[in-house]
């Protein structure tokens, strides 16, 4: 899928087969500014039910004191991974839709220099509620898990 859509560029990524961008046109805003560049692909769970692995790229700026991934920033990649998955998986408007709860597990600390993993399954979706669930994983390690709800977009 090549689309550029109310602010987002989701194309091939040139320099990861197989990975698609997951970018906003705006560079200004939250999503280039502290998560920098991140990547998106849909990959069957074990059973073949459908998910969305969102990759971020963690650096220095995203550390904490402990030179560990900042809690933050794994929660802001776990918000961002709610829309990618109903995006994708769904078709339905991110851009739209809104976070209504999440809740979040952190399990074990992300590393700086390594890529960091949100992997997203859509559990139900109703008229206007998605219900998301996922974990964050880094090198074969859970990091975090986490379950979210999504308010797709009123009438505009």
């Amino acid at each position: 899928m090549n689309s550029t859509e109310i602010g987002f560029v989701h194309e091939p990524a040139a320099d990861h087969p197989g990975w698609y961008s997951w970018d906003l046109t705006d560079q200004t805003r939250f999503n280039a500014q502290v998560m920098g560049r991140l990547l998106v692909r849909e990959e069957p769970l074990p059973g073949g039910k459908p998910a969305v692995r969102l990759r971020m790229f963690p650096g220095r700026r995203h550390s904490n004191l402990l030179d560990a991934v900042h809690g933050g920033v794994t929660l802001a990649l776990i918000d961002i991974s709610l829309f990618s998955g109903i995006r994708l998986i769904l078709g339905a408007d991110a851009a739209g839709s809104v976070t209504l709860d999440l809740s979040t597990q952190f399990i074990g600390a992300g590393r700086i220099g390594q890529p960091l993993d949100a992997i997203s399954e859509v559990l139900r979706e109703t008229r206007r509620l998605v219900f998301v669930r996922g974990t964050i994983e880094q090198d074969g390690h859970l990091v975090a898990a986490y379950n979210g709800t999504v308010r797709k977009p009123s009438g505009r």
